[in-house]
């Protein structure tokens, strides 16, 4: 399995090939998308892209872990976390890629 990544350089690559304007058009519509996204996040706000999936915030309370190493308990601080749930269109075409 290849371990490329895609980037924002990548995104707004093909935003040039595909739509037809600048590569600076191009870069800095990707970036203004990506903007509103953390934006959104930031402000508590769902993003919600349909067949692709959800992007949320999740308020975790604080709680004792314990250090697996030797067994102490640790005080963990309240945090917000991000979470991404997938689409079912999303899962089935990324299981459909796995049946090579």
């Amino acid at each position: 399995m290849s371990q490329k990544t895609l980037t924002r350089m990548d995104l707004s690559e093909s935003v040039f090939r595909e739509v037809g304007l600048s590569r600076n058009e191009s870069a800095d519509l990707v970036e203004s998308v990506l903007n509103h996204m953390s934006d959104a996040l930031v402000a508590g706000e769902q993003v919600k892209i349909s067949s692709f999936g959800t992007f949320s915030i999740r308020d975790k309370a604080a709680r004792v872990g314990r250090n697996p190493k030797t067994g102490e308990e640790v005080p963990i601080n309240p945090r917000r976390v991000l979470t991404f749930r997938p689409s079912h269109l999303m899962k089935d075409r990324v299981a459909a890629g796995n049946k090579r």
